[in-house]
């Protein structure tokens, strides 16, 4: 077996381009460390919905030029083979260690491959992509990012034209271009690929077309000076075209934190590029108190996500993050009044771990409601949708031009609430106590357990199907195994627990990290009310959860 590794180790070696993954590997195989090259090359980062996303090094089990080539000629090969005369695709990338790299190499391959090939010349945030992808009217859109992952993972993500509307991909296509990736790993080396620098470099002009259209979404902002607003970009991309936009609506540009403004792939300053980790927006904290600061508005490092935060008092840190369901509610009772005002009728989607409190806003306005999967490759397939959203940060207010979600759109779509609000004499505080009064109080959480051996979520997972309690902090309990599938929902790795007294549990596994999360929601008489039936069932759920 050792011999095995070995032996790929050195075969891998022969092709690999990149001077910092051949040391690496040299420097395992001279050692025989054997343990670390069977984690390399036990086997290789699976290609699914999500694209690819992993560590960097050496490897097929990593990301690293080798395995992006490889994918990269695999999609190609797909697109060919689909039966467009004349098959094209957009290729964008963040400021993560290497992504510049992987693109630049993404473009030689498929340019090489025959496809016209579109390359974006510098960073660029994930929704600007999916734009792009629409508005060039490509075949396929790649975007190399891993989004909000830790600092020493990247990843590709994959969006599809034509019939799949610019989306990311679902089943069976991640399984068709799986396997024409793995027909070129079998068969030829990074040196044999063919490759062409006959592509086209893109930049201002899309960035300028999406601010253009994402303008659209608001109504004039007639007091910029009303509020005092902190944003953070998180070492990522977004501040570029989230202060365009800001100045060409007329808007004050916010308060930065400098330390955080600038793409930065070692992401000095947090852990976890991720707002909803602790400490992440600590900095955006501290800053906002320095200012007296109004709203906090937060991208994660690709601007695919927003993070808001308000006033707190009564918290130590003076601030309190929104969840992501406390913004969605926001978001998508404004997206729906708009929607009614200017006589639009169409459908308010959410995934299925996120609040059913969307539920009542649908209802409230004569809309549709609809629940998908967890994920933006569902929730953007939602025929005619308004607003759609999940409680992990992501809001779409734009779906037919950029069909993902959006943190900067949503960040516009904020502070034009913000600043309404203003003008009356009111807070994003006040508006939430109203919409509660409205639609009910709605108390959402989650539990997040991340795990360095993947085996053990499944364990858990076995073991909840096999044994699924029938009561969970003193409620009687009715299990659904979201894995058999339903006319709403297609099959998924989950487990449904809703508690007779109107609470709600779902345990499922990340799908681009390796945790086990567990969403949590309660609903109650008041908010404080709904708060002590959530808290409760937490601590129920962190017993039940332990691995």
């Amino acid at each position: 077996m050792n011999q095995k590794y070995l032996a790929a180790a050195e075969a891998w070696l022969a092709q690999d381009p990149d001077a910092q993954t051949r040391e690496e590997l040299q420097k395992l195989i001279e050692a025989k460390d054997y343990a670390a090259l069977a984690e390399r090359f036990e086997t290789r980062l699976s290609f699914g919905t999500a694209g690819l996303r992993g560590e960097l090094g050496a490897g097929p089990n990593r990301m690293n030029r080798v395995l992006v080539a490889q994918a990269a000629a695999g999609i190609g090969n797909y697109l060919k083979g689909q039966g467009e005369a004349h098959p094209s695709i957009v290729i964008g990338y963040d400021g993560r260690l290497n992504s510049d790299v992987f693109a630049s190499d993404s473009a030689e391959i498929l340019a090489g491959l025959g496809l016209k090939v579109f390359l974006f010349d510098s960073v660029v945030p994930t929704p600007v992509l999916a734009f792009a992808g629409k508005h060039l009217n490509t075949s396929a859109a790649i975007m190399v990012t891993a989004s909000h992952n830790p600092p020493r993972d990247n990843g590709y993500k994959v969006y599809l034209g034509g019939n799949n509307g610019g989306s990311q991909i679902v089943s069976p296509t991640d399984k068709h271009i799986a396997q024409e990736i793995e027909k070129v790993a079998q068969t030829l080396t990074f040196g044999e690929l063919k490759k062409s620098r006959a592509f086209e470099i893109v930049g201002d002009e899309i960035r300028d077309a999406y601010i253009s259209q994402t303008t659209k979404l608001i109504d004039r902002i007639d007091n910029p000076d009303a509020l005092s607003i902190v944003y953070t970009a998180m070492h990522g991309v977004g501040w570029h075209v989230l202060s365009a936009l800001f100045q060409r609506v007329g808007l004050n540009l916010p308060i930065t934190v400098a330390e955080q403004l600038y793409p930065d792939g070692h992401f000095p300053t947090v852990d976890f590029p991720n707002p909803e980790e602790p400490g992440a927006m600590d900095l955006s904290f501290a800053k906002a108190r320095s200012y007296d600061a109004d709203l906090i508005i937060a991208n994660d490092p690709d601007a695919d996500r927003l993070a808001v935060a308000i006033p707190a008092p009564e918290q130590a840190a003076g601030w309190r993050r929104l969840t992501g369901d406390e913004l969605g509610l926001l978001l998508a009772d404004l997206m729906a009044s708009k929607a009614v005002e200017s006589g639009r009728t169409g459908t308010l989607a959410s995934s299925i771990v996120s609040s059913s409190a969307l539920g009542e806003v649908a209802k409230f306005y004569g809309l549709g409601f609809k629940t998908t999967l967890t994920g933006f490759k569902w929730i953007s397939k939602v025929p005619n949708l308004i607003f759609g959203y999940e409680e992990a940060l992501g809001y779409c207010a734009d779906i037919n031009h950029t069909p993902d979600k959006d943190g900067i759109s949503a960040a516009l779509l904020i502070t034009e609430l913000a600043h309404k609000l203003a003008g009356d004499g009111k807070t994003i505080a006040d508006k939430l106590a109203e919409l509660g009064s409205r639609y009910g109080y709605y108390e959402t959480g989650q539990i997040s357990i991340r795990v360095k051996d993947l085996s053990l979520i499944a364990q858990l997972m076995q073991r909840f199907r096999e044994l699924p309690p029938s009561r969970l902090d003193g409620s009687n309990a009715t299990f659904t195994d979201l894995a058999i599938g339903s006319e709403q929902l297609p099959p998924t790795d989950g487990l449904l627990f809703e508690l007779a007294d109107n609470r709600r549990v779902i345990i499922r596994p990340s799908g681009t990290e390796p945790k086990l999360k567990c969403y949590l929601q309660a609903v109650g008489d008041s908010k404080a009310h709904a708060k002590t039936k959530l808290s409760s069932l937490e601590n129920e759920m962190r017993e039940l959860l332990k691995i």
